[in-house]
């Protein structure tokens, strides 16, 4: 009898779709901080971008390096084959406010100094500077948009904590919170001058908290939380910080899982390439 093996070759990969690209231009730029740039981008391709209603919906931003020669929409695939070190970078921001009968979007960006090679001052971050050096007309290349947070109007109370780049949702959840809610809102911000006028419920307590880092976790440990039920969280910041939050919130006052929304949005020393790819390992897990 015949034996001879006739086993079939295992198929060859499939590549994972790409991310629908709108390309949108800049449409202004405002400076509402010192440290703080709104930058309204728009356009025919926004309907691309899937708007949800939640409060901290966010989409990912494609930036080429300038000297690539490459313009929006890119082939993805086709430049990761031919020349990989020039795809684009993805960063995330959060939607300060969508603009649907303009067909336009505010992304609110946090601008940090940082040395420059030759110990000069330039803005930290590819995402930052692109937007501090835009001008009108410029076109970006942007996907999503994704997002998970919506206030429910049915909480008892809201416990909002965030830092300078989650800002635009806590800002954005304040909005939305209906005028009987009450509750608070802790914002770190490293510098005073960067406090804004945010409307909130007269029911909800703003506080800017200045400072170190930890003051937040300090402010945050200092509310009277001994009774949490009907208590709706949400807490986004350095992951660092959301893991020792999530372990005040969870571990020590009783927090149910349910009643959080919480994630880091941002590594102390990682870009957002090292960030996101931690995700999936141990160190990015904000519930260990």
């Amino acid at each position: 009898m015949d034996r001879t093996s006739t086993a079939t070759a295992a198929p060859a990969p499939q590549k994972r779709p790409q991310r629908v690209q709108a390309v949108l231009e800049v449409q202004a730029k405002t400076r509402i901080s010192p440290r703080l740039l709104r930058i309204r981008l728009g356009g025919e391709q926004f309907g691309l971008l899937r708007r949800n209603e939640h409060t901290d919906s966010y989409v990912k931003l494609l930036l080429a390096d300038p000297s690539s020669g490459l313009t929006p929409p890119y082939d993805l695939d086709a430049i990761r084959e031919a020349a990989p070190e020039k795809l684009p970078v993805r960063r995330t921001y959060t939607v300060r406010r969508w603009h649907a009968a303009e067909q336009a979007l505010d992304l609110d960006v946090v601008l940090h100094a940082e040395e420059d090679a030759d110990g000069g001052p330039r803005i930290a971050g590819v995402a930052a500077r692109w937007a501090d050096e835009a001008l009108p007309g410029d076109r970006i290349a942007l996907s999503g948009a994704g997002g998970g947070y919506t206030p429910d109007p049915g909480a008892d109370r809201h416990l909002l904590l965030g830092d300078h780049a989650a800002l635009p949702a806590v800002a954005a959840a304040l909005e939305a919170l209906p005028e009987h809610a009450t509750g608070t809102a802790l914002v770190h911000l490293d510098h005073a001058d960067d406090a804004l006028e945010l409307p909130h419920p007269a029911g909800v307590e703003l506080r800017w908290v200045v400072g170190e880092r930890e003051q937040l976790l300090a402010e945050a440990a200092a509310l009277d939380l001994s009774d949490v039920s009907g208590l709706q969280v949400f807490c986004h910041a350095e992951r660092g910080l959301t893991k020792a939050l999530r372990r005040l919130l969870v571990t020590e006052r009783g927090v149910a899982k349910e009643q959080l929304s919480i994630s880091a949005y941002w590594a102390l020393g990682r870009v957002e390439d090292q960030f996101q790819a931690e995700k999936r390992e141990p160190i990015g897990a904000i519930d260990s």
